[in-house]
C-alpha cells in the first residue's frame, strides 16, 4: 500500500522484453536503498511492483504481461523518467490518500492550461470507472496522489502546484500523452457493500443514522 507522495523520480535503464513478460531495471539518485531489500514492493508510475534484484543506485522488477498489457509500463524506453514511492509503513504519515498501486486504466491528457504558477490538467479515463471520481475526491495518477477539481462525464481535471510539477514526471507531459489511473479504493468497496444482498442497504444506513 502507498500514500501517492512521490519520493524520487528515477530513471529507466534497461527495458528487456522476455517474451511477454519484461525486465525493467530503474535508477535513482535520492531514493533511500537501506531498507529496501529483494521481495519488497516499490510502486512505479503508480503501478506495484516486486523488486528482484537489487544495485548500489537503483533496482531492477520482472514484470508481467497482465501488468504491461493494463498500464504505461509497456511503452517505456531507456531514459524515460518514473515516478518512485515505496511502500507505506504503519508508522508513516499518510500525506495523500490510501493507494493500492493496482492500475485501473490508462488515461490520457487532453488538456494542459496555466493558471497562474499552477497547471490544469484534464484526463480522461475508461467509461464506468468516472463514478469512482468525484469533485474534492482523490485519484491517483502515474503514482501521484491528486486532489479532483471537477468533473464532466468521462473527463476529471485536477491542478498541479509547482512543486508536484518539479518532483514528479507531470513537468513532462502534454495533451495526449497516456497515464496511469487509480481511482479511490473506498468508492468501490461503498458500491459493493451497497448492493442488493450484500448486507448493508440504504434501510440499515438510514436505521443507523448515516443518512435522514
Amino acid at each position: 500500500m502507498f500514500t501517492g507522495i512521490i519520493q524520487d523520480t528515477g530513471t529507466v535503464r534497461k527495458f528487456t522484453r522476455r517474451g511477454g513478460d519484461a525486465l525493467i531495471e530503474v535508477a535513482t539518485t535520492s531514493l533511500p536503498l537501506d531498507d529496501v531489500k529483494i521481495g519488497d514492493s516499490i510502486a512505479v508510475s503508480g503501478a506495484c511492483l516486486t523488486v528482484t534484484a537489487l544495485g548500489a543506485q537503483g533496482f531492477t522488477f520482472d514484470v508481467s504481461a497482465e501488468t504491461l498489457s493494463r498500464t504505461t509500463l509497456g511503452g517505456l524506453r531507456a531514459g524515460d523518467r518514473v515516478n518512485l514511492e515505496k511502500a507505506l509503513r504503519m508508522s508513516d504519515f499518510l500525506g495523500g490518500h490510501l493507494v493500492l498501486g493496482h492500475v485501473d486504466c490508462v488515461g490520457r491528457i487532453v488538456e494542459r492550461t496555466a493558471r497562474a504558477d499552477s497547471i490544469v490538467c484534464g484526463f480522461t479515463l475508461e467509461r464506468g470507472l468516472s463514478k469512482y471520481v468525484v469533485a474534492r475526491g482523490s485519484v491517483t495518477v502515474d503514482g501521484i496522489s491528486l486532489t479532483v477539481n471537477s468533473c464532466e462525464g468521462d473527463r476529471f481535471y485536477v491542478n498541479i502546484i509547482p512543486h508536484t510539477a518539479e518532483k514528479t514526471t507531470l513537468a513532462g507531459k502534454k495533451a495526449g500523452d497516456p497515464v496511469n489511473i487509480e481511482t479511490d479504493i473506498l468508492g468501490k468497496y461503498v458500491e459493493k457493500l451497497l448492493r442488493p444482498g450484500r448486507g448493508v442497504d440504504m434501510d440499515v444506513l438510514r436505521e443507523h443514522g448515516f443518512i435522514e
